[in-house]
This record gives C-alpha cells, structure tokens and sequence, in this order.
C-alpha cells in the first residue's frame, strides 16, 4: 500500500487517479479519503488527483500526541506532495480541510495553484458559530456509522440525500476503518482551535469560497466572511 512519511515519521495513506495538473483533495474532521469517492472520477477526468488519509483516520498512523493542529494537517499534505515529487498542486478542502487549505495558502505559496475552500470557516475566534445542538454532536462523536449519518443530516439536506441515494455508500466505505475515540478527540480540537483570520489577507493563490445553503455544521454566513478577509 502506498505510504507518504511525514518529517515525524508519521505514515499517512494516500491513493492518486488520474493524470493532468495534480489536485490535492483534503477531508473534513476525522474524515478519510474515502469521502471524495462520489466524486474523484470527475476531477481525475482532468486532474492527477490525490486523496489521502489525515494523521489519526483510514490507514494512516494514529498518533495520541503531540497535539493535531490545522497547521500541522497541512504540513503532512505538503509531506505528500514531497513523497511524490509533485512541486505544485491545486488544493481543494472541505471543512476542516477547508482550514488546513488556508494554512496551505499561507505557509506554502509557492506550492500552491488555486485553492477551493469548501463548507468552511476562518476559525471559531472570528467566525459565526454553529447551532449548539449540532456543536455537541461534532463534540462527542463517536466514530459509528448511525453517528456519521446524523452528521451528514446537518450538512447536506434530506431532500439531497434522498434524491443521491449512492450517497450512503460513501459513509459505508468511510466506516471500514473507523476513527478511534482519541483521534476523534484531537481531530476535534484540532479543528476547534483553528485561527488564521490574522494572516488569510496574505494568501495568493487564486482562491474561490463554496458553500452549501443547509450546513449547519458550518454556517453558510461564514462564506462571505471568509472570502472577504482572504
């Protein structure tokens, strides 16, 4: 199976498809590769892209400490990047891969095509927050399969999900390997601790802010607030 080595020896599980300028798909909060399978085939028609497990989730190595950070995620994408010799991709993150792409932006420029922020925010300090009934769902999850598809519930309508019924096999698949109870943990305030509101106005790369009109995980108000700080 295909290893990327990060500069702690953490070992994080990646797949690529496709051939083309080299995209670079980053998961959500505790999320594997697995949640871009409904739609890696349409970016891999024009995109080399690359999916990947995060420290603590899918096959990667599951470290207990030193603490995640948003920041530290993306030093472990650019890890990948390193392993397969890819000096410059696009990158296109969802949630919390939506504020790992931010410190992408900003630590590593010269890395960067154009960045998607997908369904995310600048961080708690700065940003609008989430209904308090879905904020401690986020916070005690569980990592099981009825879990994940009451999180889905709040993030993507039930007009949708019933309309996109192979939808549900992407949560199936997620749920092979489960993330651990401490990973979810550290995912979780990994996520939570996020703050690059100070540096956002440095970023260059072009950058285009997408946002579902249902989340409730992170709130549609949080868009136009981010894109106008970037």
């Amino acid at each position: 199976m295909p290893f990327a080595t990060t500069s702690d020896g953490i070992r994080l599980y990646y797949e690529t498809q496709g051939t083309g300028d080299p995209l670079l798909l980053v998961m959500g909060q505790s999320g594997n590769h697995h949640g871009w399978d409904y739609v890696r085939a349409d970016f891999a028609a024009r995109h080399q892209v690359i999916v990947y497990d995060h420290r603590g989730t899918g096959q990667s190595d599951k470290p207990e400490s030193p603490p995640y950070t948003t920041r530290a995620f993306a030093a472990d994408a650019i890890a990948i990047l390193d392993h397969l010799g890819i000096a410059r991709a696009h990158a296109y993150g969802i949630s919390m891969g939506g504020r790992i792409c931010q410190w992408l932006g900003i630590d590593y420029p010269e890395r960067m095509g154009a960045l998607v922020l997908g369904c995310t925010t600048p961080g708690n300090k700065h940003g609008i927050p989430r209904p308090p009934e879905v904020d401690a769902a986020m916070r005690n999850r569980s990592g099981g399969l009825l879990n994940t598809l009451k999180i889905m519930t709040t993030t993507l309508s039930p007009q949708w999900i019933f309309t996109h019924p192979g939808y549900m096999r992407v949560a199936q698949a997620m749920m092979k390997y489960p993330t651990p109870p401490h990973a979810l943990k550290l995912h979780n305030e990994a996520s939570e601790g996020h703050d690059a509101w100070d540096l956002l106005p440095t970023i260059q790369s072009p950058t285009l802010v997408i946002h579902g009109s249902e989340d409730q995980v992170n709130v549609t108000a949080n868009a136009p607030l981010l894109a106008g700080r970037i």
